[in-house]
């Protein structure tokens, strides 16, 4: 019988895939890159076929390459859920659970939810990883995360997904601004330059752009925030005004701040919130048993 290639020369080849770089890829390995090289070598020994073509300088995947990469995905994927299948059959809430989240959710998400999930399932490891939606999707593609919490909509097509309730947005300006609460208004009666958003690679921008109907584009300020935090602290400072999701206000965001709170002009601005796994995962009862979990926080937020 021909000796099968091992699970951790398979890691090798998906991590250089996704980093395109031997020296960056072992690291994120934990190995030396002689060792990683040597498991790629020995894969394609294994093969019979090149997965990589190589010079002194640089190198690209062949099309077997490529293809096993794919396939290696999987392998590791379900491999990893392997060793936990007899035990999780037993008691589903329990083992290791990688939650990616990100940064306009986890911080006024997670320590409640991680807060419930001890008291309901305390041998459940929930362990969290906050980074934008575009890279925690590559991770959980990879079978670095397990499930994830994002803002919707957000293309998952490959993914279960599960809607777990709605987050409204809210309008936030500096209190000097003349307009009331209940007062009706429109994003032309605000000066040019004067809505501050967060950076473009977080989706909660276009999300609320979108949902709230802001379409005159000279409205928005140049400058951006990386955090909730500070796209407060830029509002309050500059005058401004920018959107901001109910979660985050029902979490105290705006404490001891100069800034008021107004419904936007769009009815019923929201963002969903849901959550995402793999379609070939073996935990599916544990993460349909977590979005119960999630759907009660969210009302919560919601009243």
């Amino acid at each position: 019988m021909n000796k099968l290639p091992s699970i951790r020369n398979l890691q090798y080849l998906i991590k250089l895939y996704e980093l395109k770089n031997f020296n960056r890829a072992a690291e994120a390995c934990f190995v030396s890159q002689s060792t990683l090289s040597a498991g790629i070598q020995n894969l394609e020994e294994q093969l019979g076929g090149q997965l990589i073509e190589r010079d002194h300088k640089a190198f690209v995947f062949t099309d077997m390459g490529e293809a096993l990469v794919v396939m290696a995905k999987s392998i590791v994927q379900q491999a990893s859920e392997l060793t936990q299948i007899a035990h999780e059959t037993q008691n589903p809430m329990s083992g290791r659970l990688r939650l990616g989240c990100i940064p306009t959710i986890a911080p006024f998400l997670f320590k409640p939810f991680f807060t419930l999930c001890k008291n309901s399932y305390p041998d459940l490891n929930v362990q969290l990883k906050e980074d934008t939606t575009e890279n925690l999707l590559k991770s959980l593609d990879a079978g670095d995360l397990d499930c994830l919490i994002l803002a919707l909509p957000v293309n998952t097509a490959g993914f279960h997904t599960k809607v777990l309730g709605e987050d409204p947005f809210w309008f936030v300006t500096h209190k000097d601004y003349p307009v009331e609460k209940g007062q009706v208004y429109s994003y032309q009666d605000f000066p040019d330059e004067s809505i501050f958003l967060l950076q473009k690679e977080h989706c909660l921008t276009e999300h609320a752009v979108s949902a709230c109907q802001l379409v005159d584009s000279q409205k928005i300020n140049p400058l951006s925030a990386s955090s909730l935090q500070t796209l407060v602290a830029m509002v309050e400072c500059q005058k401004g005004a920018t959107f901001i999701p109910q979660m985050a206000l029902k979490t105290g965001l705006l404490e001891h701040s100069d800034l008021k709170v107004l419904r936007p002009a769009a009815e019923q601005a929201s963002r969903q919130i849901g959550m995402v796994w793999r379609q070939t995962t073996r935990r599916s009862l544990t993460f349909n048993k977590l979005t119960e979990l999630l759907k009660s926080l969210l009302s919560e937020f919601s009243e």
